[in-house]
C-alpha cells in the first residue's frame, strides 16, 4: 500500500476517502516526528534514538492456531524461525532510570525472506497496549507492536511477554518469551515462543530494522501507520554528515593508530559516543594550533571560561594544567583542565573541570588541508552531576556551545592570536 492510494484503511478495516482529513493529519504528524528524529540526529548522528544496545540471535517456535486464527499466515502456521535482535533503551536515559525498552527482531522464516518487527514496552490490556509506557528492566514488561498490521481477517498487533530470565544480566544467559496476537480490543492469544542469548563480540550489532520494508508473510502495513513512520525510519538511518562520522574523526591521525597506540577505529568509536560538532576554517591547521596552544587565550574561544589564573609552563604537553574559572561575573568558580594526551598541531585530549557541575572529556582534532583546516570537537560529561542528566538532552546543549566555541577559535586564529 502506497502514499499514493486514493483509499486509506483505518484499523477497523473501513476505507478513508481521499478527502478524509486523515492522510492530511497522519502525514503531517509523520513529517513532525521526522523533524524531532534529525534534531537528535545531531547529537547522535550514528543513531539518535535506541543509541546503545545489547545484540541477541536465537530461534522463534511458533505453535500456529488451534482456535480462532490471526489473518496472519506467518502466525497461524506452525515453524521454527532464526532470530537475530537487538535490545535497547529508546531514550538512552541512565539504568537508574526507566526508559521506553525496545526489542528489535529479524526473523527468517521458513518459507524464506526476511521479518523485521519492532517492539516497545507498552501496557498489556486496553487502553495501555496502545501507550509507551518507560519501564526499568524487562523483568514484568510488556512488549507489543503498539501499531497493527493489516491481515486477512483486519488488523493484529503482536505482543511478547517474559517467560524467564537468566540469573544475572541480560546478556548473562537466555531470554525467554512468550508470543501473542490480539485483534486491537480483543483478547491475547498465546503463538509461539522466543528464546535469545546475547551473541558474541562486539555486544551490540550493527544491524538495523526497517519493518515497513520486511514485513511478515501475509501481512501488509496500513497506510495511515506507514505515513506516521515512514519520515522518521529515513531520518534515523540516512547515514551521518562527513563532518561527524566516524571516517572524519578519525581521519586526523596516524594510520592504523592513534598517539596512545589506540585504533583509529577504536578512538573513533569512542568519541562517536560523545557530543561531536565539526567546521571547515580558511585558515591552515598551524595557526589554529597556535592559539589552542597559548593557554592564556583559553578564555577568548572557549564559551563558559571567564578568565585565566595561570597556566602550566609545559602547556599543552600530556599532564599539564591549565587554572580557569567559569561562570559569570561575581558568580565565578575557580577549577582547572588538564591534558590527558596529545599529538601537537593534530589532536588535543582534555579533562575539563568545572566542579561542582562535575568534569567533561573534550577531544579536538584537526586535519590540515592545506589553506584550511577541518575542527572537530568532541566532549562528554565524564563525572558529576552534569552526567547524571539524560545524554538526549545534555548532548545537544554540548553542541550548540561548541558550535560557538568554533566560531570563536576560527576568528582568533584569522586575526592572528598567538602569533
Amino acid at each position: 500500500m502506497t502514499h499514493s492510494a486514493a483509499k486509506d484503511q483505518t484499523p477497523g478495516g473501513h476505507g478513508a476517502g481521499a478527502g478524509d482529513a486523515t492522510p492530511a493529519v497522519t502525514e503531517a504528524a509523520g513529517r513532525a516526528f521526522a523533524g524531532m528524529f534529525r534534531v537528535l540526529k545531531l547529537a547522535r548522528p550514528d543513531r539518535p534514538i535506541h543509541p546503545e544496545g545489547i545484540g541477541l540471535a536465537g530461534h522463534l517456535a511458533r505453535t500456529g492456531s488451534t482456535g480462532a486464527t490471526s489473518g496472519l499466515e506467518w502466525l497461524d502456521t506452525p515453524g521454527v524461525d532464526s532470530v537475530r535482535a537487538r535490545f535497547s533503551r529508546s531514550l538512552g536515559l541512565p539504568q537508574q532510570l526507566p526508559d521506553i525498552l525496545g526489542l528489535a527482531l529479524r526473523v527468517t522464516p521458513s518459507p524464506g525472506g526476511i521479518t523485521d518487527v519492532l517492539f516497545a514496552t507498552t501496557g498489556w490490556r486496553l487502553p495501555g497496549r496502545f501507550l509507551l509506557q518507560p519501564k526499568l528492566d524487562v523483568a514484568g514488561a510488556t512488549f507489543t507492536t503498539l501499531m497493527p498490521y493489516r491481515g486477512s481477517k483486519g488488523p493484529v498487533l503482536l505482543g511478547l511477554r517474559t517467560s524467564g530470565l537468566p540469573d544475572g544480566p541480560l546478556a548473562s544467559g537466555e531470554w525467554v518469551l512468550h508470543l501473542y496476537w490480539a485483534k486491537p480490543t480483543g483478547p491475547w492469544r498465546e503463538c509461539g515462543e522466543l528464546r535469545l542469548r546475547a551473541e558474541p563480540e562486539p555486544a551490540d550489532t550493527p544491524l538495523r530494522f526497517n519493518p515497513l520494508e520486511n514485513q511478515p508473510p501475509g501481512a501488509q502495513t496500513y497506510a495511515w501507520t506507514r505515513r506516521l513512520r515512514e519520515h522518521s525510519y529515513r531520518a534515523a538511518q540516512r547515514p551521518a554528515p562527513p563532518a561527524v562520522a566516524p571516517s572524519a574523526l578519525a581521519s586526523s591521525a596516524p594510520a592504523g593508530h592513534t598517539p596512545g597506540g589506540t585504533s583509529t577505529l577504536s578512538a573513533a568509536t569512542e568519541r562517536n559516543t560523545m557530543s561531536t560538532v565539526s567546521q571547515l576554517f580558511n585558515s591552515p591547521a598551524a595557526d589554529v594550533w597556535r592559539v589552542i596552544a597559548d593557554g592564556w587565550l583559553y578564555s577568548g574561544w572557549v564559551v563558559g571560561t571567564s578568565r585565566i589564573r595561570a597556566v602550566d609552563d609545559r602547556w599543552p604537553e600530556a599532564g599539564a594544567r591549565l587554572h580557569h574559572s567559569v561562570g559569570g561575573w561575581p558568580l565565578v568558580i575557580d577549577d582547572s583542565s588538564q591534558v590527558t594526551a596529545v599529538e601537537p598541531g593534530r589532536r588535543l585530549e582534555v579533562v575539563a573541570r568545572g566542579w561542582p557541575m562535575g568534569e567533561a572529556k573534550v577531544v579536538i582534532t584537526l586535519e590540515d588541508r592545506g589553506g584550511q583546516c577541518q575542527i572537530t570537537i568532541s566532549e562528554d560529561a565524564v563525572r558529576g552531576p552534569g552526567k547524571l542528566m539524560p545524554k538526549f538532552l545534555r548532548d545537544p546543549l554540548i553542541a550548540v556551545r561548541n558550535r560557538e566555541t568554533l566560531r570563536r577559535l576560527e576568528l582568533m586564529a584569522a586575526g592572528g592570536a598567538g602569533k
